[in-house]
């Protein structure tokens, strides 16, 4: 996975406590898998398209879960815990 972007455990472990757990329906697509092909979207340009099915999971997953959590104001704590944030920005720019 040279090319793709991943999470270290490191980074993992920051995160993985942020998420919500509150869902319903179908069964979640590994929350690692997805976000980290929604890094690699954002890194590359932002193109769902790119991001490999095999690697991330479904390109729609991947929008899906940005999108709701975008909503919630998930991106804004995943990056204050990596930053390593004390205090949560008002705004996230990509």
């Amino acid at each position: 996975m040279s090319d793709f972007f991943w999470f270290s455990d490191e980074q993992w472990a920051r995160i993985e406590p942020l998420l919500p757990t509150d869902t319903r329906g179908m069964a979640r697509v590994d929350d690692r898998r997805v976000l980290s092909g929604i890094i690699h979207a954002l890194k590359n340009g932002g193109r769902w398209a790119d991001c490999p099915r095999e690697v991330y999971g479904p390109k729609k997953t991947l929008y899906n879960r940005f999108v709701r959590w975008a909503e919630r104001g998930v991106w804004e704590d995943i990056f204050a815990a990596l930053a390593g944030a004390e205090d949560v920005p008002d705004k996230v720019f990509i």
